[in-house]
């Protein structure tokens, strides 16, 4: 099948009325594209370390519809005349071209005029900005497992990150390697600064080294150091689908689940989440996080730290890296090091 987008051009004010009314005569599930910045509560709720840069608010908005259709093209004037067409489902509007027996076999025309006369009417009450409409087609895919093609196997150094519908080459099979699927919101090891806080883990990890990785999400950093052999790791995350991230990614690599605890909470300001992680109890913290979260977070990582423990951060754009910089030190630990990897930064400290 094929699929016919139907694009309108509008305000970020009108989405919500316009896809009501685009509801009433069939058409749903709206993709939305504008550029409202997003709210403290939306940051929040996504979950995520590193935001993309986003343009300018111009108020604009772009609301796709999607329709699926035959491949071949169907006679207007016959659809007209069949009676297996869902009735209309709107004052005014004869919203019958979608047909019951056969989906594909849409009457755009007759579609493509009520939504332009749906605008019309609503341009009398209201600012709907152009109110233009656009169709395009696009060929079915299969969207669940399309973005595949874009996440292939590479190495951090000499460790060989690779996903699962992927085979091992013969010449790899006596590497180290992380076996991890891109999961809901978090990381994989592409990232520049999860590459940063990996090779400077390496550097500083032993045997007995017990970890803490705050804002774990998938697990990636705490699980490597236990492929390298530490004792112990707790992560912290505030996103409750961490748990099953981390399980599925520990399994994956053989990490014995009973040596990395996981708790879901704020460890910059929820006491019970900071007693039950430990005071001075930790040989390394690690903290891939936007630099505007460690400003907060370096003063309650030194409670946690031992004395002489290794403070390791990154999620720091080269243009903030004094900020964080700046905070160590405030906080009483001696720079270490300072890494960089394209426009990212990591900062090593100890305590």
């Amino acid at each position: 099948m094929k699929w016919k987008k139907i694009s309108i051009k509008t305000t970020a004010e009108a989405e919500d009325i316009i896809i009501s009314t685009m509801y009433d005569i069939g058409l749903e599930g709206a993709q939305i594209e504008d550029k409202v910045p997003l709210t403290a509560w939306e940051k929040e709720q996504m979950f995520v370390d590193i935001l993309p840069d986003a343009p300018d608010d111009d108020h604009t908005a772009v609301l796709n519809f999607f329709v699926e259709v035959a491949d071949e093209e169907t006679d207007t004037a016959a659809l007209k005349s069949r009676t297996d067409l869902k009735p209309g489902v709107s004052d005014g509007v004869d919203a019958s071209y979608f047909p019951i027996s056969n989906p594909g076999n849409v009457d755009m025309d007759r579609l493509l005029a009520d939504v332009k006369r749906e605008l019309e009417d609503l341009k009398q009450f209201m600012d709907i900005g152009e109110g233009t409409v656009t169709v395009s087609e696009t060929e079915d895919k299969d969207w669940m497992n399309n973005w595949k093609e874009f996440f292939h196997q590479f190495y951090i150094d000499d460790l060989l990150v690779i996903p699962s519908w992927e085979e091992v080459k013969p010449e790899d099979r006596d590497k180290k390697i992380l076996h991890i699927d891109p999961g809901t919101a978090f990381g994989t090891g592409m990232h520049e600064t999860t590459q940063l806080c990996i090779r400077q883990l390496r550097k500083y990890i032993t045997e007995d080294t017990v970890l803490l990785d705050v804002g774990t999400g998938s697990g990636i950093l705490a699980i490597v150091s236990l492929m390298y052999g530490i004792k112990e790791a707790v992560g912290t995350d505030l996103d409750p689908c961490a748990v099953d991230a981390v399980a599925e990614n520990c399994a994956a690599n053989g990490v014995d689940p009973e040596k990395f605890e996981l708790m879901i909470g704020n460890i910059i300001d929820n006491k019970e989440i900071g007693d039950k992680a430990g005071y001075e109890k930790y040989d390394i913290v690690v903290a891939n996080i936007l630099a505007e979260v460690l400003l907060p977070l370096t003063p309650v990582v030194l409670n946690h730290l031992k004395k002489g423990g290794i403070y390791i951060t990154s999620g720091i754009l080269a243009t903030k890296e004094q900020l964080v910089v700046d905070a160590v030190k405030a906080a009483g630990m001696e720079l270490l090091e300072v890494t960089r990897q394209g426009e990212w930064v990591s900062v090593t400290a100890r305590k």
